[in-house]
């Protein structure tokens, strides 16, 4: 071994006859993305400190020093001061180093009773906690914006599509209800999530266990984890957790990419039922009148992002034999990227919902086009005793001879409509207008306007 090689002291440098290639170095450091772990890894290695000194593994001096040493690397981090070396390979190694520095052998015992594998697998599963809770956060807060949108707008008409057709009347608090109920259930996933995340695999060591007298629930409740992995060999080689954290978070991007859809369509002139605040907008280099929605539009593009990483991690561990392999090193910059992702546009996201702006009056007319209430007509006459096939049958030669003399339902005459049946009365004007048509759907789930309110009163009660 040179003299050279001897002084970088790698963890593993004993068994090595020459130093790694710089090349190599880079190739397969982690240090510069794997450092944002520096806090989960001090927050876990004084935990296991904890308990290697209430088992007498380690002495409370050692103890003492290694807390002690533990404050100040937070401090240089905090403020910036910490060296953070290639030569060192990753956040583990970087921040053990500057600890014996600082105390001596203490720092070298710490590692008793460990393996980076597994204090790898905790610092993830500790980051991924922290994670899930902010974005968890942030999606109730996005509910809540999207909650004060739907209520202002619970009577405020518009027509609702089905194959980008005109189908039926709803109103506009109904429609963004349907995002609330969407992104609901994205923070059920989460928080279920949440639960295989919490699972501590300090203690696996490098794949087996350890022969120290180590008591990992002791760790686990001072990491604040629900249980600990049951198996050494899962415990530091899946990574489903992380695999299953970025299927939930493709899912909440792809109802994000869903809406921004929906707010491109919608702002365009050609449609103009909404117009967004100056904030979320951009103009051309070239066109002066132009006012580009790139928030949503941005927000689509990051959700194929988000749903490559998952691909990513899948395909990292398909072919994976037990138990830990390098492979590994690759989870870390797909699932921060993942939550940068999320969580950037959750945050805007929210607050770019109280910078939306409705018109009423163009939604109300595009509302009046492509017949919107001829199932009201055909409810109507099966209420009058019709079969629903013969109902539709009779409202599709009416909508057929409104297209053909350019007008509406409601604006034939009671006698025009009752060629179509006898069953027709005057009565019929009611369920033709737009308003009794979302009126009459009071039902739990239903667009008329009460049922809006009462939706938007039991959410806020859930998100109490």
């Amino acid at each position: 071994m040179t003299e050279q090689f001897s002084k970088k002291a790698e963890a593993w440098s004993a068994r090595f006859s020459e130093p790694v290639s710089d090349l190599v170095k880079r190739y397969t450091a982690s240090v510069f993305f794997d450092k944002r772990l520096a806090q989960v890894d001090i927050q876990g290695s004084l935990a296991h400190a904890d308990m290697l000194a209430h088992q007498k593994i380690i002495s409370a001096t050692d103890y003492a020093a290694i807390q002690k040493g533990m404050a100040q690397i937070q401090e240089e981090i905090s403020s910036g001061k910490f060296e953070w070396l290639l030569d060192l390979e990753d956040v583990h190694l970087n921040i053990e180093k500057r600890l014996t520095e600082l105390v001596g052998d203490a720092g070298k015992r710490l590692h008793t009773g460990r393996s980076r594998n597994d204090q790898v697998a905790t610092d993830i599963r500790l980051y991924l906690r922290g994670a899930i809770d902010d974005i968890n956060g942030l999606l109730r807060e996005l509910r809540l914006s999207l909650l004060a949108l739907a209520e202002k707008h619970a009577d405020t008409i518009l027509p609702g599509f089905t194959h980008m057709q005109v189908a039926q009347p709803i109103t506009f608090g109904h429609h963004i209800l349907a995002y609330v109920e969407m992104f609901g259930r994205d923070a059920e996933r989460m928080a279920d999530c949440r639960k295989r995340v919490n699972r501590l695999p300090l203690g696996a060591a490098a794949l087996a266990g350890t022969t120290f007298p180590i008591d990992r629930l002791r760790v686990a409740s001072t990491l604040g984890f629900d249980d600990v992995c049951r198996n050494s060999l899962d415990a530091v080689s899946d990574r489903d957790f992380a695999i299953e954290f970025c299927a939930a978070a493709a899912l909440v991007m792809t109802h994000i990419s869903r809406m921004s859809e929906e707010l491109v369509i919608w702002m365009s002139p050609r449609v103009g039922f909404i117009d967004i605040a100056d904030r979320f907008c951009t103009g051309s280099s070239i066109m002066p009148q132009k006012k580009n929605p790139d928030v949503p539009e941005l927000a689509r593009g990051k959700t194929g992002r988000v749903n490559g990483h998952l691909i990513a991690l899948l395909t990292l561990m398909k072919g994976q034999p037990l138990a830990y392999n390098k492979d590994n090193q690759e989870d870390k910059e797909p699932l921060f990227d993942t939550v940068d992702t999320l969580t950037d546009t959750l945050r805007i996201f929210a607050d770019m919902a109280t910078g939306i702006s409705v018109k009423p009056e163009a939604m109300r007319a595009a509302a009046l086009q492509g017949y919107a209430t001829a199932t009201d007509l055909a409810d109507y006459l099966v209420k009058k005793g019709l079969p629903f096939r013969d109902a539709h049958e009779a409202v599709a030669l009416a909508v057929r001879h409104c297209v053909d003399q350019g007008c509406d339902l409601s604006e034939m005459s009671l006698e025009q409509l009752q060629t179509f049946s006898p069953l027709v009365a005057a009565d019929v004007f009611e369920v033709l207008t737009l308003e009794g048509s979302v009126a009459a759907r009071d039902h739990i789930g239903g667009t008329a306007p009460r049922q809006v309110r009462l939706a938007i009163a039991y959410l806020r009660e859930q998100l109490k």
